[in-house]
């Protein structure tokens, strides 16, 4: 097999020429096909399959409570400080678990466990402790699995820490967005240098296994200097893990980021100024860059899936597990089957009236089809390999059956042949290979493949770069 080399090339031409707004094809179809006629008994059809394969799980707990707003944000949240909101939430949010869980199978194991938010660091250590026994109740989780949590630095101390260590957390994550105090006032986050710094020695002292951080270029105020800056403090911090998103403007949907002074956020040629300085400045600190915004050190699990050609993508992001069913539990979350797709209530009242009338909190969702399933097979492959093997379709698929790779996606011959003449893939024989180049458009070119992206309006996606 072709192994991709380690580099990503900075062309800023073509990053201008394809910077348009896309999904960030977390799935296949995007979230945003999910529709609110959906037939709930799919989703348990589906379930009952994942049974019958013993297919392995994957669990997201969504705690969607913070006590300030972020200005930046794009999450699905409820600001409050009124902290007994949380008793109530959490006593649904275990009663929905109760519900999925009596569904799926007990032999079937957890793989991998993810709260987020929101802020779950927002429960007391006396309510962690008891959704954490709800969840080992209802599920058996693997002895390797991956158990991670997001919080806010904030407000965390060194006992709460070591608290999630000594009950099974063994991930953990935390944003940083920006160092700067400037930037820092501008959307509600500040967080003094030494407090992220202390944090981070907590986590080690702790012995998690693995530490993400996240940043987000683009925001009010930044410069290319200043978030280099941010860059080599984040690198003395010496996480496993940065993921560094690009910030998306988007009022419109986001009505908080109308506080954000758009007069200060930085030009589209200062953003990618940022972008390119990120990429070297990491990639020469022996980060490997995974794809789309994260990066990873060459011990780390996804590094290594990656150049084995076993990395795989959810809702969750880039992941090392194999395909798993994912179930979302709490307001808002996604569950994603081998062929059903549903999300939670966004609306707390709705969320509660379901699981009070003893129904599956289900607002909307999308059954897949073979041609959903075989363009989500290869999208993801370019995603998260940077390659494909149009062989390995035709035999997954059986499509040589009918036709071979070729003839089944004749329509996008076009597409395909622009991207390789604009350096961003090359079309070999037996592969298809991400350049350098395209390895930063790998959203354009992973759009090449999607149907539903003519008739969806962009408007709330972001943009690529």
């Amino acid at each position: 097999m072709y192994t991709l080399p380690q580099t990503v090339k900075f062309d800023a031409e073509l990053l201008k020429k394809y910077d348009q707004p896309l999904p960030r094809y977390t799935s296949y179809p995007p979230a945003t096909e999910l529709k609110e006629d959906f037939e709930q008994i799919d989703f348990r059809a589906a379930i009952a399959v994942g049974n019958y394969k013993k297919t392995p799980l994957s669990l997201y707990c969504h705690i969607p409570f913070c006590e300030s707003a972020c200005y930046f944000c794009g999450c699905n949240t409820i600001i409050t400080q009124h902290k007994p909101v949380a008793e109530r939430y959490l006593d649904y949010l275990i009663r929905n678990i109760q519900q999925v869980g009596a569904l799926i199978d007990r032999n079937r194991t957890v793989e991998q466990l993810h709260w987020g938010g929101g802020t779950p660091n927002y429960l007391s250590q006396s309510q962690v402790e008891t959704l954490w026994s709800a969840l080992c109740e209802r599920f058996r989780f693997d002895e390797n699995c991956e158990i991670s949590i997001e919080v806010n630095p904030r407000s965390l101390d060194r006992n709460y820490l070591f608290f999630l260590k000594d009950l099974g957390f063994n991930r953990i994550s935390f944003g940083i967005q920006d160092f700067d105090s400037l930037v820092q006032q501008a959307v509600n986050r500040i967080q003094p240098e030494a407090m992220l710094f202390q944090v981070m020695d907590w986590v080690r002292d702790a012995g998690f296994d693995s530490v993400n951080v996240d940043l987000i270029y683009g925001l009010p105020y930044q410069t290319l200097e200043t978030f280099r800056n941010t860059i080599r403090k984040t690198i003395q911090m010496n996480p496993d893990r940065i993921a560094v998103f690009n910030f998306a403007y988007v009022p419109w949907l986001k009505p908080i980021q109308r506080r954000i002074p758009q007069e200060a956020l930085p030009p589209a040629s200062e953003k990618l100024n940022i972008l390119q300085m990120t990429i070297e400045e990491l990639t020469a600190n022996n980060y490997v860059f995974i794809g789309m915004d994260h990066f990873a050190k060459p011990n780390d699990e996804l590094a290594i899936a990656q150049n084995n050609g076993q990395l795989h993508r959810n809702f969750q992001g880039y992941t090392t597990k194999p395909e798993s069913d994912l179930f979302g539990f709490g307001m808002t979350s996604i569950s994603m089957l081998q062929d059903v797709y549903v999300q939670n209530y966004k609306q707390l009242k709705n969320y509660y009236q379901a699981i009070d009338q003893d129904v599956l909190p289900i607002e909307k969702g999308v059954k897949l089809n073979q041609d959903d399933i075989v363009r989500r097979t290869v999208i993801m492959e370019l995603m998260c390999q940077f390659q494909l093997f149009p062989e390995s379709i035709e035999e997954k698929y059986h499509l040589h059956f009918d036709c071979d790779f070729l003839e089944y996606f004749s329509t996008e011959r076009l597409q395909l042949r622009q991207l390789e003449a604009d350096g961003l893939i090359k079309l070999a024989p037996d592969h298809i290979e991400v350049t350098p180049t395209g390895r930063l458009l790998i959203r354009n070119i992973a759009a090449a493949f999607d149907v539903y992206l003519q008739k969806r309006t962009l408007a709330g996606f972001s943009k690529a770069i």
